[in-house]
């Protein structure tokens, strides 16, 4: 056994240091007589690196896991070394164990560390200069804080104040002194266990985020008093701005769009001057929302009436730098925003600055699905919503990257759905449906939201991970990820089947946010809003929506179980669904038909259920799930269209209406439910809202709704059979006088066009050959 293991940290490491977040710096010089060919450095950290060499920054990571797995990614080095001196810095950024100190996504263990092994030769000495060990020098950042975004609710903990400092200036440079520094710790190998994070080193499963130079497009506040030079020309990257002494200096930048990126400002001189950089996903108005308590937004764009409102960074600017090497603040993690308010103010000396732009970064999705209807209208929603996906895609799905940047099963089931038919990659959605499978607890449900330090459960969206393994298999037809996950699948449904009441419901499992045990949220419906999105009937007792979701989770298990051979299982589950769909007809219809979102006998007032209890989210999952016949389904859903009072169905739950809609032949309805999205464009939004009466997020995937609709709808392009062994091609050409395009399938592309002559559908497929074609 080794004596010491390749994992390291600083020995300055003390008490205090284990409260706060802190950022670690490492640093070493070798000398190559010549570059390797072969140069991979496999890398890791608790709780995250930045790796540079020579002054670039090489690689972010690891990517996101947790107390049982543990990623590490390998990094080719080879195109930034050079013969001769050479600089390799690595900045650990260490969240405490403490889940409220941290950010809520990222997992961290009881030993912060930095682990490096080079490999791609077996020349040991070679080996030796780049693997972690007492080589390497290091020094605590104690300087920076992370302060919590919101008083309330802080799941990122990623803004900084920062401070310039002669002991971290030019640290990547070739003659920056760490004589002082201290030499690396390297951890005995008998402290870190393999089988626990984080020794427990996995490789990573999905690729590199990707990062690209951007600049801002425009500025759209601020003037040119108090300064030297164009804002413009510093903007374009082909000038500086110098702000003079005393100076107190506002600007807003624009990027033209929802954005994530890592931000980038160079300065000289300036010493004591305050930079403070505002990050905003839009301009919002002074009044509140009377049902949501936040800012209405009208106009995103608007400069005059409204105001900007998000998070900040704030750099201390030390004075020490010049053109030739100035003093910089990279904050550590990614930033969301579209504008950016910049305020600075001077001390003593003129501040110059000589760079403000950002990486933009995201996971690399490729959009190989395209898509032209006769409704331009449509084009806009489609920019609008692949721009939402890809903000939403990092090395996890996201609910949204300004809040919360947290994988939500709910959001994610749609998030993969929209990725397949754009791109049919699955590597995000495997290593979701992986990571929701860990976030299992003891009683089956998981934890909604994962990877997540904090406890999270919506009961209903356990049945939600159901779907996206039943997806997988339609798209891509792999047995073996059905029969790994399936037992998670089956533990899922057992918790259901443990709390059914002796009528055959769903009992109350949960309730109100922050309330109750779990968290009963269905729909961010305006009536809801009171109880944080929950049906109000669950004040009285169970919500027949997780009975339906009980039974939708049934159905489509049974499809797995069928698939992987389990026929019993299969029988069984459809068994089960009867009798809940049983239950549901007898405890919660009225007599005129309408499903209602709690028992009948608890709802009733003067005789009658209240409209406000026959939602229209309970109508299309009574269709959904066959409880509901097709004529009853029909005339239901037009009722809560038609008819006032009833809550609906918002961005969250419009692809499951756009479904009930479909399978009742009432799709020419969904014209008009676009207008939610023509809307979005209309008021200047780049991205999907999170809901239209609960605008928080200006960024929420589940909403980027026309990525599925209009290849798998207009175009009508769907797997017919696991793996896509068969191929559905039924366009809906309800409300378009044409439509064409290319839909990236797992078996391939699949070209369709379409166009009215009267009566008839002149429709043209071109499909990969040896793939049936059903129509």
């Amino acid at each position: 056994m080794k004596a010491v293991s390749n994992w390291i940290w600083t020995p300055e490491w003390i008490h205090e240091d284990k409260k706060s977040p802190r950022t670690v710096y490492f640093r070493r010089t070798i000398e190559l007589a010549e570059v390797p060919e072969n140069a991979y450095l496999n890398i890791s950290a608790d709780t995250r690196y930045k790796l540079y060499i020579n002054g670039f920054l090489v690689e972010i990571g690891p990517s996101k896991g947790d107390r049982e797995v543990w990623f590490y990614d390998s990094v080719d080095l080879a195109s930034y070394l050079k013969k001769g001196k050479n600089i390799i810095g690595v900045q650990v950024l260490r969240y405490p164990m403490e889940r409220e100190m941290g950010n809520h996504s990222m997992f961290r263990t009881e030993i912060p560390g930095l682990y490096m092994t080079f490999e791609g030769t077996a020349d040991e000495n070679l080996c030796s200069l780049f693997n972690a060990g007492p080589d390497w020098k290091c020094h605590i950042d104690r300087t920076t804080l992370f302060p919590a975004e919101d008083e309330h609710f802080a799941p990122l903990l990623i803004h900084e104040e920062a401070f310039g400092s002669e002991e971290f200036f030019g640290w990547l440079g070739e003659d920056f002194d760490d004589s002082a520094w201290a030499c690396a710790l390297p951890y005995p190998d008998v402290k870190m266990s393999r089988a626990v994070s984080p020794a427990n080193l996995n490789p990573r499963t999905i690729p590199f985020m990707y990062r690209r130079k951007r600049h801002f497009g425009s500025l759209i506040e601020g003037d040119s008093e108090g300064i030297e030079g164009r804002w413009e020309m510093l903007l374009a990257g082909r000038g500086n701005v110098a702000i003079t002494a005393h100076a107190a200096v506002r600007i807003v930048l624009n990027a033209g769009e929802e954005m994530t990126g890592y931000l980038r400002l160079t300065f000289g001189k300036g010493k004591g001057s305050l930079v403070t950089l505002l990050e905003s996903e839009a301009y919002v108005q002074k009044e509140k929302s009377p049902n949501a308590g936040i800012a209405i937004k009208k106009n995103r764009l608007d400069t005059v009436t409204g105001h900007l409102e998000g998070y900040r960074d704030i750099y201390h600017v030390a004075g020490l730098g010049c053109a030739e090497q100035p003093e910089i603040f990279e904050p550590f993690w990614f930033r969301t925003f579209r504008f950016i308010e910049l305020t600075v103010q001077t001390e003593e000396e003129p501040l110059w600055i000589y760079t403000l732009d950002y990486e933009e970064t995201g996971y690399p999705l490729m959009v190989r699905t395209h898509v032209e209807t006769s409704d331009p209208s449509l084009k806009s929603i489609w920019d609008m919503s692949e721009r939402t996906l890809r903000r939403c895609m990092h090395e996890t799905y996201e609910d949204c990257p300004f809040y919360e940047q947290l994988q939500y099963t709910m959001d994610t089931r749609s998030q993969i759905l929209y990725t397949y038919a754009v791109s049919a990659d699955d590597r995000l959605a495997r290593k979701a449906i992986d990571d929701f499978a860990r976030a299992q607890r003891s009683n089956g449900l998981l934890n909604c939201s994962y990877p997540n330090m904090n406890p999270n459960v919506i009961p209903g969206f356990s049945i939600f991970y159901i779907l996206m393994v039943y997806d997988h298999m339609m798209y891509f037809g792999d047995k073996a990820l059905v029969r790994r996950y399936m037992p998670a699948v089956d533990r899922i449904l057992a918790y259901f089947d443990r709390h059914l009441t002796p009528d055959g419901l769903v009992e109350k499992v949960g309730g109100v946010n922050l309330e109750a045990r779990y968290w009963s949220f269905i729909d961010w419906a305006v009536e809801w809003n009171p109880t944080t999105g929950m049906p109000t009937a669950g004040l009285k007792g169970p919500i027949t929506m997780e009975s339906l979701l009980y039974v939708y989770g049934l159905q489509h298990a049974a499809c797995l179980a069928e698939y992987i051979g389990r026929m019993d299982t299969a029988s069984e589950y459809r068994e089960r669904a009867r009798q809940v769909q049983k239950a549901v007809r007898r405890l919660c219809r009225q007599a005129d038909g309408l499903l209602t979102d709690g028992p009948c006998e608890l709802l009733m007032e003067e005789g009658e259920v209240p409209v406000l209890h026959s939602s229209q989210q309970v109508q299309v999952f009574g269709v959904l799930t066959g409880t509901l016949d097709p004529e009853s389904g029909r005339r239901n859903l037009i009722r809560t269209m038609e008819e006032k009072g009833h809550p609906q169905c918002t961005v969250a739950m419009s692809f499951y209406l756009f479904r009930a809609l479909e399978k009742t032949g009432l799709y020419e309805k969904t014209n008009s439910l676009w207008d939610a999205w023509r809307k979005m464009v209309y008021d200047g939004c780049t991205t999907c809202i999170e809901s239209e009466n609960y605008a928080r997020s200006e960024c929420h995937a589940w909403g980027a709704l026309a990525l599925y609709e209009m290849p798998s709808a207009f175009l009508g392009v769907r797997p017919a059979a696991p793996g896509y062994e068969k191929i559905q091609v039924s366009p809906h050409a309800e409300y378009l006088d044409w439509a064409e395009g290319t839909v990236k399938t797992p078996a391939g592309d699949v070209r369709v066009s379409w166009a009215r002559k009267g009566e008839k559908l002149d429709l043209n497929v071109e499909a990969p050959e040896g793939i049936s074609i059903l129509k």
